[in-house]
């Protein structure tokens, strides 16, 4: 269905599964993308909007040239914000974000005491 390794396609189907996310509930429309890419983002409708109809959530994707290759990475983002909505904290993203936090305030504070 998505032209990425079919390995990351069995992957994306899973965490749709694992967070109730069916096909018929996702309403996929293609809008014109903006940005470079000159003529043919203008003539192609590349940019891909999602939108989840149970929770109302909307993700658009302009990541790339490749309209297939938007609506695979639009799915991965709208599976990202409902855990995030579903799981709050203790979702991926958040714990990745967290992780982050503490290496700058570990830094911060190595280049203060070294001062």
């Amino acid at each position: 269905m998505f032209p990425v390794n079919p390995i990351k396609e069995e992957a994306l189907r899973i965490r749709m599964s694992q967070l109730d996310i069916k096909e018929t509930d996702i309403e996929e429309t293609f809008v014109r993308s903006s940005g470079k890419g000159g003529q043919h983002v203008n003539k192609t409708s590349t940019c891909v909007k999602l939108r989840h109809i149970p929770t109302g959530i909307e993700v658009k994707c302009q990541r790339d040239r490749s309209q297939s290759l938007n609506r695979y990475y639009a799915r991965v983002q709208l599976c990202d914000m409902i855990e995030n909505s579903i799981k709050g904290d203790k979702s991926t993203q958040a714990l990745k974000i967290a992780k982050i936090r503490k290496q700058k305030d570990r830094r911060r504070r190595r280049s203060t005491l070294i001062q």
